[in-house]
């Protein structure tokens, strides 16, 4: 079962987290504009959160470029695959270590955290960086949660994680938002299960539950700290998503 080959990660829908843009992109209409900006502001609601009308500029940016160019998948080797009846249940993967941009935010609600997160790490991308240029858009974005010591809830902060493009590993632009760092995080191995909707508390426990029981007593994995990878912009009905179990032994 050792694959130990770098993969791109499965096709994305056409809706999805957006991407690079050009100088010679068409610019969009302001009805054009105000479309997908109410786009953005019926998808905010389902997560109880407003979209600030400043958030126009780098939604319109991100999706002239991801219309223009595909999304930079963050690296990573796949170790083993279990599959049954042809279906793959779960999968061990190794990311390499890595710069990734960081914001921490604490909401009532998950949902609210992971979307004030991104908006931030949205506006380090187009532009608010000390590289003055739009960086690209990778995928998957990670977010990071820990259990409560009573193992039933989340603790209210959450960490949303964007891997800085390739071009950028060696000497990463520095972001004008201080709520933002610049990180290098470690290799990681983890193992990961596909599952499609919305990212709520709810539904990220039962996820949890689910890899749980397949992989049974395993002493191999935390059990405090989980990771949910998203692949897809939120307005996706069934966005794709993954749940990781971290391994102790990277």
């Amino acid at each position: 079962m050792a694959l130990i080959s770098f993969e791109d990660l499965a096709e994305l829908d056409d809706e999805q987290l957006d991407d690079d843009v050009t100088d010679s992109s068409e610019p969009m209409d302001d009805e054009e504009q105000e479309r997908l900006y109410a786009h953005w502001q019926a998808v905010g609601r389902t997560h109880q959160v407003t979209v600030p009308r400043e958030m126009t500029g780098p939604i319109m940016e991100m999706t002239r470029r991801n219309q223009e160019m595909g999304q930079e998948r963050v690296p990573f080797a796949v170790i083993s695959r279990h599959e049954k009846l042809g279906e793959i249940m779960y999968e061990e993967r190794v990311y390499p270590a890595g710069k990734w941009a960081c914001i921490t935010v604490g909401e009532n609600l998950y949902e609210q955290s992971i979307s004030k997160g991104f908006m931030k790490l949205m506006r380090f991308i187009c532009k608010e960086n000390s590289a003055g240029r739009y960086l690209g858009m990778t995928v998957p974005i990670v977010n990071e949660i820990t259990m409560l010591d009573d193992g039933s809830s989340f603790v209210k902060d959450v960490l949303t994680a964007y891997y800085l493009p390739a071009e950028f590993q060696a000497n990463p632009p520095q972001p004008s938002d201080p709520d933002i760092t610049i990180v290098h995080r470690d290799t990681i191995r983890v193992i990961t299960r596909v599952f499609f909707g919305t990212t709520t508390e709810e539904t990220i426990s039962r996820q949890i539950s689910l890899l749980s029981e397949l992989l049974g007593t395993s002493e191999n994995v935390h059990r405090d700290t989980y990771m949910v990878a998203v692949f897809e912009n939120p307005g996706v009905p069934s966005r794709r998503n993954e749940i990781w179990f971290i391994r102790r032994d990277p």
